[in-house]
């Protein structure tokens, strides 16, 4: 992919995109971890640990990507992110973790570990996203990952103000998946032309976000009603 064309900064806004929607928790529990430690010590760990947290994004996530190279990964990858895209609509995840250690080291531990356990959506998406580019990959995380970290309760409270930010974060994993379906060796023989292509893309796209919202809209008012009751 040739730098500073369209198609390149597309990516890379996908990805950043994509980190902003799907690692505020994580950003919450390197805020939560570091609150059971000595103020002195609170900006440390965060450092500390937004850098670890950087440096397993960047390892895992090339990894992936050099994965989603081998035929039939990219439309199980897909299928995955298709999931992940109409989880995102139904589910507000809460960070439930005990920080435990109340040590400096053991901080990092927690963080690095609960930050690898709660990031494989995002590696999963922005390896999708990135196309097979490892520039695009370093450049996204090394931009998203301290942004979120540091703004995370910027990030959270938009969220809650506008959920329609969920809404489009949802779509864009949609779309990404339906880029990697159709890009796959077992899949691209189906797709002769770019109209084909992109009649596919919208498709999946706005399946997953009815569907999804259907179903979000039918559990809230089942909810409401149990509580009524």
């Amino acid at each position: 992919m040739e730098i500073l064309s369209v198609e390149f900064f597309t990516a890379l806004m996908s990805i950043i995109f994509i980190d902003l929607v799907l690692a505020g928790d994580n950003a919450l529990l390197i805020g939560l971890v570091a609150k059971n430690l000595p103020r002195k010590q609170q900006k440390a760990i965060i450092i500390w640990g937004t850098a670890g947290a950087i440096a397993i994004r960047i390892a895992l996530t090339l990894i992936a990507v050099q994965l989603l190279q081998y035929d039939g990964l990219l439309l199980v990858g897909g299928i995955l992110l298709v999931y992940i895209s109409y989880k995102l609509l139904l589910t507000e995840e809460e960070v439930n973790v005990n920080p435990g250690k109340k040590t400096f080291l053991g901080a990092i531990g927690t963080i690095l570990l609960a930050d690898l356990l709660m990031g494989m959506d995002n590696i999963i998406a922005v390896a999708g996203a990135a196309q097979g580019d490892m520039l695009l990959v370093a450049i996204g995380l090394l931009i998203s990952i301290p942004i979120v970290v540091w703004g995370s309760t910027i990030v959270t409270r938009l969220m809650e103000r506008f959920p329609i930010i969920i809404v489009a974060g949802a779509a864009v994993l949609a779309w990404t998946a339906a880029k990697m379906i159709v890009k796959d060796a077992y899949v691209d023989q189906f797709f002769q032309t770019k109209t084909e292509i992109f009649t596919f893309e919208a498709i999946l796209v706005i399946i997953v976000i009815s569907i999804g919202l259907v179903v979000k809209g039918f559990t809230q008012r089942k909810k409401q009603t149990e509580e009524s009751v």
